[in-house]
């Protein structure tokens, strides 16, 4: 029984890895697709927090089936060092997901701030041009 649960998470595991490579390769193309696409028609440094959140996101997810993998690769019948190199890879994860977290939340903040205020200057207007904001 042992043998076919190893062989069942000796195929997940890879499985997982890739779903996490693919979260976070397609917020990658998302984030940079975007980050053109408003650099073309935005001036303003604050048009880009929104594809800075959306990347953030992605990356935070990511990490989360990477870690899933890892889980998953010491599931069956763990050695002492599988067990430490697992508790390793889980803090230095679990650390990049909470500082991660914490600035989108923070961006979060500051983008409902922004937007309790109100529209700042018309950056493309003529007056405004040249001008970083």
């Amino acid at each position: 029984m042992e043998e076919i649960l190893a062989d069942v998470v000796g195929v997940l595991v890879p499985v997982v890895e890739a779903c996490g490579a693919v979260v976070i390769i397609t917020g990658a193309l998302w984030a940079f697709a975007r980050f053109v696409w408003v650099g073309l028609r935005m001036r303003s440094t604050a048009a880009f927090v929104p594809v800075r959140l959306t990347l953030g996101r992605f990356l935070a997810l990511g990490l989360e089936f990477q870690l899933a993998s890892d889980v998953l690769r010491t599931a069956v019948a763990p050695s002492f060092e599988e067990l430490g190199q697992l508790a390793a890879v889980a803090a230095i994860r679990t650390a990049l997901n909470y500082f991660l977290s914490k600035e989108i939340a923070e961006e979060r903040r500051q983008v409902a701030e922004d937007e309790a205020r109100g529209p700042g200057p018309d950056v493309t207007a003529p007056e405004h041009r040249g001008r970083t904001v």
